[in-house]
């Protein structure tokens, strides 16, 4: 089952640290909960196979849920297992995301993420997304105090680039 690799894989994140705001594990439940708002017509997950295995995924989330003025906007997450980080897959898998968003009538294309992720800020600005906003000090890790940044991602960018 995908949600069971995908939990899998997100859990790596929280577990390796400095890669999500959660500190704790999210159970299955849990995570049943979140991909019950997601669907193939409105929000996707997109999940990256290589020799049969899901070895990562992406999604994209409403921003501000219920926020009707901001429904051409989604959140965009991604997580690659961490034996496969580092292989070209997450630049594949965002490459792809991107070129399908527009079909989901997005406009804009959000990452939530903490300062120091360096590695996904990285893919990120090799996408075009450019930080929209910061919140400085915000998060909380193992004592040390990061920024929490908004890099934004018109789509209009994107396909002027191809």
């Amino acid at each position: 089952m995908d949600l069971e690799s995908i939990n899998l894989i997100y859990n790596q994140a929280v577990d390796e640290g400095f890669q999500t705001a959660d500190l704790q594990r999210i159970s299955l439940v849990e995570r049943l909960e979140w991909f019950q708002i997601h669907t193939e017509r409105a929000y996707p997950i997109f999940v990256f196979e290589f020799e049969e295995k899901v070895i990562g995924w992406l999604s994209l989330s409403p921003y501000r849920k219920g926020r009707e003025a901001l429904r051409t906007t989604a959140e965009i997450s991604y997580y690659i297992h961490k034996d496969y980080q580092n292989n070209g897959f997450g630049k594949q898998l965002m490459r792809f995301a991107i070129q399908q968003a527009p079909h989901y009538q997005f406009q804009n294309l959000i990452a939530i993420l903490l300062s120091v992720n360096t590695p996904s800020i990285g893919l990120l600005q090799l996408f075009g997304f450019q930080e929209w906003g910061r919140m400085p000090n915000i998060a909380k890790i193992q004592s040390q105090s990061i920024d929490h940044l908004y890099l934004g991602l018109p789509l209009s960018f994107f396909s002027k680039q191809k």
